[in-house]
């Protein structure tokens, strides 16, 4: 009976340390959220108003430019948030952003506790990663994948596991939602199976090699075939005896691997067999692209986008520079100081996973989040293990100290200031940000210029707010739309002729001579701006000014 009631009491406790953690992991996400919006908010908006009334036709409707096709890489993500704003205005979004954000924050301590079998440290390491990947939480449909992602680790995992019919079809419909909410990292869902896989493949191998498999294999068939003819006695007693003698040596191999196997140095490998199933999963989950109503785009996004120029001018897609990440590059000494100096083992699995992972993230900034969103695992299950392998009871202790009132007392006041310390910085901030978007210049264009039948030619950050506005634009951030990989135009690059015009490699006047530009909305501080003003160009009649915009209209149209 006391020991039931102790267990009994061990729980409460235990469900008691979650709902605190939970709490404060939400309030710290809600502090994380940005009250401003980025770019790709006010293109969702608009896109998402098109699909509800009238449907996805695979063209853009919101540049001036003819005829350019769009592939809806995040059709239901941009359908949704249209829907929310048209009840709530922009208040709905930020409330479902906070919402999202929360939501992904005790993803990843769930998901962290329940496969490391530990709360305090997948607590501590959960907020770790949500402060990593600030920059990331946003109203952009990346943040509903980031939460799927981390569930289908989730799957894979438990799968492999036990091989519940449960967890495959929950990998299936994870499949089928990141394809129709955001195309562009669906093939990154396969990537995530490929450690498993990997390893699992590579445990065959040396299974095979090891015990020589093929040559027991071989000498087997050969004594079948011995059997069936007279007069071969000795060739085949000769081949019982080969037989027999690597069996013996194959047994003291497999006696001492296994032992081995049960204290490796440092990687450990397990033959998982219920990973050939996962597999069966894997090709499934390919076939579940055609599920959308996007046409081949699951297929031909990714291949597509790697063609194009586009991924070599955002800064999001180049290479990381390591030196200026002060925070990645703790989190990845913290990773090789584990496996380097400690008695800590890694999974070959996690192995594969963070290599591969950190590879993807020096080559493109971007996938260092899913480089922590993954990552965050792996870390726990390393400290989780070099915990228990320099101490007798560390993990239980720890445990126990976590559940302390102190602790927690101590745990909160921390977070909260941690909080107050992100959010006070926002506490002023608007939707928009007047002194990134042109607010007040849309105003006067809309009030002041008959922009339906005028060429704006504009910048790369702000076309999503004119467009909004339903100011038809030049270029927005949608930039593979404008590429020729994507647009189905060969004769025109918009991508390229914007960044050379706003890097003065080309001449702008080119370039409005080029697409027939009426006028131009760009910053005070652009370099077109600059030299427009510098030189007095003659051609260009100031129309409005402020503090961050300058409108113009071109006279030399059609001469």
């Amino acid at each position: 009976m006391d020991k039931e009631k102790s267990k009994k009491d061990k729980k409460t406790i235990n469900v008691n340390f979650t709902i605190i953690a939970i709490i404060l992991i939400g309030i710290f996400c809600i502090c994380l959220t940005p009250v401003t919006f980025q770019n790709d908010t006010y293109y969702t908006i608009k896109i998402g108003e098109y699909i509800k009334n009238y449907g996805i036709d695979m063209m853009d409707h919101f540049s001036w430019h003819e005829n350019l096709s769009y592939t809806y890489p995040h059709w239901l993500y941009d359908f949704v948030t249209y829907l929310i704003y048209s009840i709530s205005g922009f208040k709905g979004i930020y409330i479902t952003t906070c919402i999202l954000s929360v939501v992904l924050g005790i993803s990843i301590f769930l998901v962290n506790s329940k496969l490391t079998k530990n709360k305090s440290i997948s607590f501590i390491i959960t907020l770790a990663a949500l402060y990593m990947i600030q920059d990331y939480i946003t109203a952009r449909a990346q943040l509903v994948t980031f939460i799927l992602f981390i569930w289908e680790l989730f799957c894979i995992e438990k799968f492999i596991e036990n091989k519940k019919i449960g967890y495959a079809i929950g990998l299936i419909i994870i499949s089928i939602l990141i394809a129709n909410l955001h195309v562009a990292t669906w093939p990154f869902f396969f990537v995530l199976f490929l450690p498993y896989i990997a390893e699992f493949l590579i445990s065959i191998i040396a299974d095979t090699i090891i015990y020589k498999k093929i040559t027991i294999y071989i000498l087997k068939k050969r004594i079948k075939i011995l059997d069936k003819k007279v007069g071969q006695s000795d060739k085949k007693e000769i081949l019982k005896n080969k037989l027999k003698t690597l069996e013996n040596r194959i047994s003291k191999v497999k006696i001492k691997r296994e032992k081995e196997n049960r204290n490796p140095y440092k990687i450990i490998i397990k033959r998982k067999s219920n990973v050939k199933f996962l597999i069966i999963i894997l090709i499934i989950c390919i076939f579940t692209g055609i599920l959308t109503p996007l046409g081949d785009t699951p297929y031909t996004y990714l291949y597509k986008t790697m063609q194009g120029n586009t991924t070599q001018n955002i800064s999001e897609h180049l290479p990381m520079t390591l030196a200026n990440d002060t925070n990645t590059m703790c989190m990845l000494i913290i990773f090789l100081s584990i496996l380097i100096f400690t008695k800590a083992k890694i999974k070959l699995s996690d192995l594969f996973m963070i290599t591969g992972l950190c590879y993807l993230m020096l080559s493109t900034r971007r996938q260092l989040s899913m480089f922590v969103l993954i990552g965050s695992v792996v870390l726990v299950r390393l400290l989780v293990d070099l915990i228990k392998r320099y101490t007798k009871n560390g993990i239980e202790e720890a445990e126990k100290v976590t559940k302390h009132i102190g602790v927690v007392i101590t745990l909160s006041i921390l977070v909260m200031l941690l909080s107050y310390d992100n959010i006070k910085p926002k506490l002023d901030d608007e939707y928009v940000d007047s002194e990134t978007y042109p607010v007040s210049a849309c105003d006067y264009i809309l009030e002041n210029i008959d922009y339906q039948n005028a060429r704006f030619y504009n910048e790369y950050n702000y076309g999503s707010y004119m467009l909004f506005r339903g100011i038809p634009v030049f270029i927005d951030s949608r930039a593979d739309l404008y590429s020729p990989e994507f647009s189905g135009n060969e004769d025109e690059d918009v991508f390229t002729d914007f960044i050379n015009t706003s890097g003065i490699s080309k001449f702008y006047e080119d370039t409005f001579e080029k697409y027939n530009i009426t006028h131009i909305i760009c910053y005070k501080s652009s370099k077109t701006n600059m030299i427009i003003t510098k030189t007095e160009d003659e051609n260009y009649k100031k129309l409005y000014s402020d503090d961050n915009f300058v409108i113009y209209e071109r006279l030399n149209v059609n001469e």
